[in-house]
């Protein structure tokens, strides 16, 4: 995901907002903003994961960064209940807890990463492991070792680096738990117990941070209502779709989530954004 400064008018952006701070201005930024929390929704409830990786880049080329977070925070916590809450029962806790040990744990390792080191090398070491791993489960192979609480906690820690890196914590625990032979239904659950309590903890730290701003906010209240109209579509195809369609749907999406994150997707993002905006103004 693309990381610029706290606002688009310092990234150079034009101002998504409407001038007294209240609803967004209707442009094409927040029509394809629409569109895709529309699709990441119908995902998200069909697979119990997948928001972060299709709204946050897309988001972050669209606003900014810092916009894509506060906004998945404000979506993907309070209005994912209806759809979350029935599965939790199904998540295995002893698996769920010490990777979100790890992962709180170590977000802030990955931010010092990032801000001590090269982003551009950083994005691509961790979208090439990243694709790595999906192509590899992809052909056939599961883990199966152990699955103890050091095991889980370090995935979860692998996670956390990578979120405080990139904004992109899902695909070693997406990894991890369909490497295993655990039912979709408990792999479901275990993903969306963990996204709501992480997105709990990440609302902390924003609000500690001061990133609630006005603007913002209302940027996100307004995608709940698209976002929780496509979770429960979401959730009725779950129990359509069969296991393998379940589990393709997930490497395609880790797959997808490493490409977007690529700094090469970052500078078509921004050369489509930029053209289709003077195109929809007529500039």
């Amino acid at each position: 995901m693309p990381r610029t400064s706290s606002t688009s008018e310092e990234a150079g952006s034009p101002a998504p907002f409407s001038g007294d701070g209240s609803l967004p201005e209707f442009d094409l930024s927040l029509a394809l903003l629409i569109a895709t929390v529309l699709a990441a929704g119908v995902v998200r409830g069909l697979s119990g994961f997948g928001t972060g990786l299709i709204v946050a880049p897309i988001a972050g080329a669209l606003y900014d960064p810092v916009t894509a977070v506060v906004l998945l925070v404000i979506i993907d916590s309070l209005p994912t209940l209806p759809v979350a809450l029935p599965v939790v029962k199904l998540a295995r806790w002893r698996e769920v807890l010490p990777v979100l040990a790890g992962l709180a744990l170590f977000v802030p390792l990955g931010v010092y990463i990032l801000k001590n080191g090269d982003e551009t090398v950083l994005r691509w070491v961790i979208c090439v492991i990243i694709l790595a791993c999906a192509l590899t489960l992809r052909s056939g192979w599961r883990y199966h070792g152990p699955r103890s609480l050091p095991l889980s906690f370090g995935i979860g820690s692998i996670a956390g680096t990578l979120s405080g890196i990139a904004a992109i914590p899902g695909p070693p625990v997406i990894i991890y738990w369909m490497a295993s032979t655990l039912p979709v239904a408990v792999v479901r659950a275990n993903l969306m117990t963990l996204f709501l309590i992480s997105e709990i903890f990440s609302a902390g730290n924003l609000w500690a941070a001061g990133l609630f701003e006005h603007s913002r906010v209302m940027l996100g209240l307004l995608m709940i209502p698209p976002y929780m109209l496509s979770l429960l579509v979401g959730g009725r195809l779950y129990g359509i779709a069969s296991d393998t369609t379940y589990r393709r749907l997930a490497f395609t999406l880790i797959i997808a989530s490493a490409l977007i994150a690529l700094p090469l997707t970052e500078i078509v993002f921004d050369w489509l954004f930029s053209g289709g905006r003077m195109l929809f103004s007529g500039e």
